[in-house]
């Protein structure tokens, strides 16, 4: 059984907040969530179906890699606002990644992978090679 230190979220002060941040430094709950994105995955009778949820995002800023049997997951997006006003310069960047991987199973066909995004999703499909299938052997009476 674990321990928790009780900590409100109802307090504005910066200290505490800076406590917290360096408190989640050393357990398992961090502060502030980093955008790695959730992926579910199942297995059909004749494939397997990744999908990750990948909100904000456009099927330009992830990129789907397959070496040896490694898939990888991965996105790099960046953002430049620049705004003149009332002799101001207001100057804002923004950047965020995420890399997930996963190795694929021993009958998973590598030359038939398929992805397709749509609505924030993006989904793998990967198809089991046909010799790893499951098959009747008839018996023959004697």
């Amino acid at each position: 059984m674990n321990l928790i230190k009780y900590k409100p979220m109802n307090s504005l002060s910066l200290w505490q907040d800076m406590d917290r941040m360096l408190d989640s430094l050393f357990d398992d709950t961090p502060l502030w969530n980093s955008r790695v994105p959730s992926v579910d995955i199942r297995e059909e009778n004749d494939k397997y179906i990744l999908e990750a949820e990948l909100p904000g995002l456009s099927e330009k800023d992830i990129e789907v890699k397959l070496e040896t049997n490694l898939l990888t997951i991965s996105s790099v997006k960046k953002e430049e606002k620049e705004e003149k006003k009332n002799g101001y310069l207001l100057r804002e960047r923004r950047s965020s990644s995420f890399c997930r991987s996963f190795v694929l199973p021993k009958d998973a066909d590598r030359e038939k992978l398929e992805a397709a995004f749509k609505n924030g999703v993006l989904t793998v499909e990967l198809h089991k090679n046909p010799e790893a299938k499951p098959r009747n052997i008839e018996i023959k009476a004697q």
